[in-house]
């Protein structure tokens, strides 16, 4: 399963390779990781977006954000399940993101064992 994170932090994508070790190296999970929305878009255009199953996206990010990443998203892939991630659980942004489609709304910090779960359940 291919999995795209988009969050602007960069130690996140050491993160998700420590807590997923096993699923990666089990081929269960495969992670590709995107500095921006603009990156997520332009990656998702250049590729088969179809080997992608779930974008993980954190919603505070310079540029576009991931509630407009989400909703041009659910646009143009409308099958694509995105969990949008954020440090703040403001009910503004859960009703922002359940209005554009998202799949799951998860706050700070990730409990990865729920995160797992979840993933390895889409399959």
């Amino acid at each position: 399963m291919k999995v795209m994170v988009v969050d602007d932090e960069e130690d996140i994508q050491s993160l998700f390779k420590q807590k997923f070790r096993k699923e990666i190296k089990a081929g269960q999970i495969q992670f590709h990781f995107c500095l921006s929305a603009e990156a997520a878009l332009n990656y998702l255009g250049n590729q088969d977006e179809a080997s992608i199953v779930l974008i993980l996206s954190d919603i505070n990010m310079p540029g576009m954000n991931g509630l407009e990443l989400l909703r041009i998203l659910k646009e143009k892939f409308p099958d694509l399940k995105v969990f949008m991630i954020t440090a703040y659980g403001d009910e503004r942004n859960y009703q922002t993101a359940m209005a554009y489609g998202a799949d799951d709304y998860i706050t700070k910090p990730v409990n990865f064992d729920t995160l797992k779960n979840k993933i390895l359940n889409l399959e």
